[in-house]
């Protein structure tokens, strides 16, 4: 299939430093798709999803042109939720994966989309899933798909968003009865769940193989900045 007729709805392409996760630091140049199955009450990227409106259509061939006038070798592939179109996600990614500059490609997802066909099918070592599992302050809990957990491998990054002691303990019992091989990530909702208090938690019930998840682009820059 000719990648210039395969479009997505695009909100941006830029560079700048990973903000979390295990790639924190590192110059990496995001690509955000539009549009998300999900309504998170803490979301911080509402611009990219409905009602606002896409900013852009770009073909598959225009969105690896774009990621090749840039020098990073990292790429976040994110959202809005950048697994939902399904086959066209899929054959972004794959686009993605062949450019040689790219060593690291790490996918935003949520624990709503279902990732089977995106691990079976994508075997590039250059891949994988940080998978953002939604807890009750969230909202959308009941819309995340527990079997995605055992799906998840060493490579991969687990995120839990908590935003209050409820949300921890669920997180906990959830890593507790679930095997996953995955790295958990603990990252706060600052303004219900100050990290100090988080970091306490942790540490009174044992989390030692749970990292704390803190957000560089929000420390650096305005917290509702964009393109950062």
């Amino acid at each position: 299939m000719n990648m210039n007729e395969i479009k997505l709805p695009m909100v941006e392409i830029f560079e700048t430093v990973e903000g979390e996760g295990t790639g924190a630091g590192f110059p990496t140049i995001f690509v955000r798709l539009f549009g998300c199955n999900l309504r998170c009450t803490w979301c911080d990227t509402p611009y990219s999803y409905p009602p606002e409106k896409a900013e852009k259509v770009m073909s598959i061939e225009e969105i690896v042109n774009d990621v090749r006038s840039y020098s990073s070798h990292h790429i976040c592939l994110t959202g809005g939720e950048p697994l939902l179109y399904g086959d066209h996600s899929l054959k972004l990614i794959e686009e993605l994966v062949k450019l040689e500059q790219i060593k690291d490609i790490h996918i935003e997802t949520n624990g709503a989309i279902d990732l089977k066909p995106f691990i079976s099918q994508i075997k590039s070592s250059k891949v994988r899933y940080v998978m953002d599992y939604k807890l009750p302050d969230s909202g959308e809990m009941e819309k995340m798909n527990a079997n995605n957990l055992k799906l998840l491998r060493k490579q991969d990054e687990l995120k839990f968003v908590i935003g209050s002691e409820q949300d921890f303990f669920i997180a906990k019992l959830l890593l507790d009865t679930h095997k996953t091989k995955a790295l958990p990530l603990f990252s706060p909702v600052w303004e219900t769940m100050p990290p100090q208090k988080l970091v306490e938690m942790m540490l009174k019930h044992k989390c030692s193989h749970i990292k704390l998840n803190l957000q560089l682009h929000k420390i650096i820059w305005d917290p509702a900045m964009r393109g950062v």
